[in-house]
């Protein structure tokens, strides 16, 4: 072989080693859009101080279940949490990733935000079609000293199967017992009116665009957006705002010890400050993964979001887990995952 032969060879041998490089660094996720800003933002830095990239498909908690049990992404993300015997029987594993808030968002005119008092009972009978002008009575004694037109209400909802409807449906059916019977708690539920849009960035848009319309999204999306939110009264009977303290309250007595599988709900919390619409995201990996170093460079990037990413995450009015929970996580990892080096399960 003549010396142009070989630096041919070793030019083709290291451009496959590059790309053999660069495919393995791309982590691939799907699924929940509730933790995408901030996931959006950890990808980001963490690109910048690593050179590995993130690859998440914000399609909505079902899709996000649907893929990795497919297991065409590393990882799957939802805010509704797996059942244990769901998870054995997908062989999979479950742990929190971040907490926030989901709101109530409207477009009336000359409402601004944090004006509006709405309670789950009262926000129920609006999705069911029983309240249908904004100056009906029941929303009228709920805020005596404002001035609510008589303009039509337009509930908009997620189309999609998400965790936000989850988190939602699950707070309104704790909140009316006809919810509960009718329509339930649940990622995909039947609507009786309404309109639908996918996503947390379709029901913001989707409210933003619509007059008199009220829709429910995760509180980054409501600030991103500028949107009007509504109070909520809480279960300890307090009108609360949406806000990382008032997400901290309601997670604050979370028994996250004996919750198996991290199988846990946090909506309509008791307490005095709690925000009543408070739930984790979670993300969803292979006990036994098909690609153990991808899964590795995953955790990697998740231990480095626990590590690095509490203020990024504090700005975007999310709620980083407690130090102890972050350490059971990690416990979780060495323990039910196998084939992964030590240094991504601390």
């Amino acid at each position: 072989m003549n010396l142009f032969s070989v630096r041919r060879v070793l030019v083709a041998a290291a451009t496959l080693s590059l790309a053999v490089t660069a495919q393995a660094a791309d982590i691939s996720g799907a699924g929940a859009t509730f933790p995408y800003p901030v996931y959006s933002k950890w990808a980001d830095a963490y690109k910048t101080q690593t050179g590995v990239g993130l690859n998440y498909q914000s399609i909505g908690s079902g899709g996000g279940i649907k893929q990795i049990k497919a297991k065409t992404v590393t990882f799957g993300a939802t805010d509704k949490p797996l059942e244990p015997k769901e998870l054995q029987e997908a062989g999979l594993v479950q742990f929190p990733m971040i907490i926030g808030g989901v709101v109530p968002v409207v477009n009336i005119k000359g409402i601004k935000g944090g004006a509006l008092t709405l309670d789950g009972a009262t926000v129920a009978s609006i999705y069911l079609g029983e309240i249908t002008k904004w100056n009906d009575p029941k929303i009228k004694k709920l805020n005596p000293k404002l001035a609510l037109p008589a303009t039509d209400i337009a509930p908009v909802y997620r189309s999609d199967g998400s965790g936000t409807n989850f988190l939602f449906t699950d707070y309104l059916s704790k909140s009316s017992p006809k919810f509960k019977e009718s329509i339930g708690a649940n990622a995909s539920v039947q609507w009786p009116t309404g309109i639908g849009a996918k996503g947390n960035e379709g029901v913001a848009n989707m409210t933003t665009q619509t007059d008199g319309a009220i829709g429910y999204v995760e509180y980054a999306f409501a600030k991103q957006n500028s949107m009007a939110y509504a109070l909520l009264v809480n279960k300890g009977g307090k009108a609360v705002s949406p806000s990382a303290e008032s997400f901290q309250a309601a997670a604050s007595n979370a028994d996250w010890a004996h919750a198996p599988g991290y199988y846990l709900i946090l909506t309509d919390q008791a307490g005095a400050a709690s925000w009543p619409i408070t739930g984790a995201s979670f993300i969803l990996v292979y006990g036994n993964p098909p690609k153990p170093a991808e899964t590795a460079e995953a955790l990697k990037f998740f231990d480095w979001a626990y590590q690095k990413g509490a203020k990024m995450a504090a700005d975007l009015d999310y709620v980083p887990l407690p130090e102890g929970l972050i350490k059971q996580v990690r416990a979780t990892w060495k323990s039910d995952i196998k084939g992964i080096p030590a240094i991504a399960a601390k």
